[in-house]
């Protein structure tokens, strides 16, 4: 979209707030960036130039804007929409592979060299996967510079940043403050916000509208006892990352989503953050959905009713895949006894940090279920193939399952696999992968919906009329399922 550039000038001067983190507008005279919806007087058209990512922005020279914060801005949906090298590298740049494994990792993981990788990322971003990954860094450190009381050598390394001096000068570079003085006024900014000892307190931005019902009422049904609940008004669940382990409580609120964070290795951050956005799928458009939708004329009352619903999908693909194998043609309460069990006999034990709370696992490991004896399972037989197969090619790595999957690829893996059929690889690419387009033709409550809407209800005629709702057939799953009055419909009282 930034080389639209009569396009962005109208959502710059209507301060349109759809627009953030589709791009940046930055200003030639002043040196600084701004996202759309800046509540800045808008500049003079001839000064402003219009650049895809927050780190093509700092690599031009500029520097973010104080008043709308443009690198806190919602994430492009292009990246959760799409499937391709490009696309899937974003993924992975969020999830901090870059600062782990370094540009060969990422490339490796997507199948290019790095020549390849640093040339497409450089087309379409303005910026290769260094500086992305920098400029990620940047707003981890100020996040854990304004949140925590940390000392700020200690925020460095949990940063990601290899000395302390290059940590200062990008913190200088890119918000043009000291460390010192961004916390200084965080601080001014913040002194009623009550600190929880131990947490880190954010709030997580999205595009409205975001209706809340759906989203943490499907995630909440189908909570697994000591892995995920539902406390005082938040969803709460452990945290598998990279370096420890961490717990998070999410809350919906009018304008945001109320982000608590307690971690056993604070290098974690930006890998949690990325995830929970994910979970809830906060980079999504929904405008852009919702109006494809509309165009459906049976579909359009469900829209209209209650926009902006998300598609809830996990913090884990391995997970998921292994919870909807124990769902199954079985009820929400039967597969949540199942996952329960294994929780229980597999899961790696956690300390909750709230005293009151009742998280006490992480969900097993496909290493940890590589190790389970079938016969164990109160499953039928047919059913504990399926899972121990399944466990055992996710345990090995020939299926590789996560927000770097080519999805078409993924499907062909899961299909060749005994016990699955288009329902079990559907779910999986909807709520695991991230496909917008995942469709579940022969899901009972779709058929449901379906008929009493006066939709086609056979799966190929519901296939056939929904071509016109993609790329967002995922959606379109959500709003027919809220037809229900399923508890994974409502918003937990």
């Amino acid at each position: 979209m930034y080389t639209d550039t009569d396009r962005c000038v109208r959502a710059v001067r209507s301060k349109d707030a759809r627009f953030d983190g589709w791009f940046f507008t930055a200003v030639r005279t002043t040196g600084i960036y701004c996202r759309p919806s800046c509540p800045a007087v808008p500049p003079k058209v001839e000064n402003m130039t219009f650049l895809p990512s927050a780190a093509a922005c700092q690599q031009a020279g500029f520097r973010a804007c104080k008043r709308c914060r443009p690198d806190t801005s919602p994430g492009s949906p292009e990246w959760n929409a799409r499937a391709d090298a490009v696309a899937r590298a974003m993924r992975l740049i969020q999830d901090g592979v870059v600062d782990r494994e370094g540009v060969p990792g990422l490339a490796a993981r997507l199948g290019y060299s790095t020549r390849q990788v640093e040339r497409q990322l450089n087309a379409e971003l303005g910026a290769g996967p260094l500086a992305l990954a920098r400029a990620q860094r940047a707003q981890t450190a100020r996040l854990l510079i304004e949140t925590s009381g940390l000392p700020m050598g200690d925020v460095a390394f949990a940063a990601g940043f290899s000395s302390i001096r290059t940590f200062n000068e990008t913190v200088r570079e890119v918000f043009a403050l000291a460390p010192g003085e961004l916390r200084l006024r965080a601080e001014k900014a913040n002194r009623h916000v009550p600190r929880v000892p131990g947490s880190i307190i954010l709030r997580l931005p999205y595009r409205a509208p975001l209706n809340p019902d759906n989203l943490f009422g499907h995630l909440v049904a189908t909570a697994v006892p000591g892995v995920e609940e539902w406390r005082a008004g938040a969803y709460r669940r452990t945290l598998r990352l990279p370096y420890g382990t961490g717990v998070v409580a999410l809350s919906p609120q009018p304008d945001h989503i109320g982000c608590q964070l307690a971690l056993t290795d604070l290098r974690d951050l930006t890998i949690a953050i990325s995830r929970c956005r994910w979970m809830l799928d906060l980079d999504a458009d929904p405008e852009a959905v919702d109006e494809q939708l509309r165009a459906d004329p049976l579909l359009a009352p469900l829209v209209d009713k209650a926009p902006g619903r998300r598609v809830p999908r996990t913090v884990d693909a391995a997970e998921f895949a292994v919870r909807a194998v124990l769902g199954q043609q079985v009820s929400t309460a039967a597969a949540r006894t199942h996952a329960a069990r294994l929780v229980t006999a597999y899961g790696e034990p956690v300390a909750d940090p709230d005293p009151e709370g009742g998280l006490t696992h992480l969900f097993p490991s496909p290493q940890a279920l590589a190790a389970l004896d079938p016969q164990s399972l109160a499953l039928p037989a047919s059913r504990r193939t399926t899972l121990t197969t399944l466990v055992g090619a996710l345990a090995d790595g020939s299926l590789p399952l996560g927000i770097d999957s080519d999805w078409e690829a993924a499907r062909a893996q899961l299909n060749a696999l005994p016990g699955f059929g288009p329902w079990t690889t559907e779910v999986i690419a909807m709520r695991a992968l991230g496909d917008p387009d995942a469709f579940l033709p022969s899901d009972l409550g779709v058929r449901r919906a379906a008929k009493e809407l006066g939709l086609p209800s056979t799966p190929a005629a519901l296939t056939a009329r929904a071509a016109g709702w993609r790329p967002w057939r995922a959606y379109a799953v959500q709003y027919l399922w809220a037809t229900d009055a399923h508890p994974i419909n409502h918003l937990p009282v």
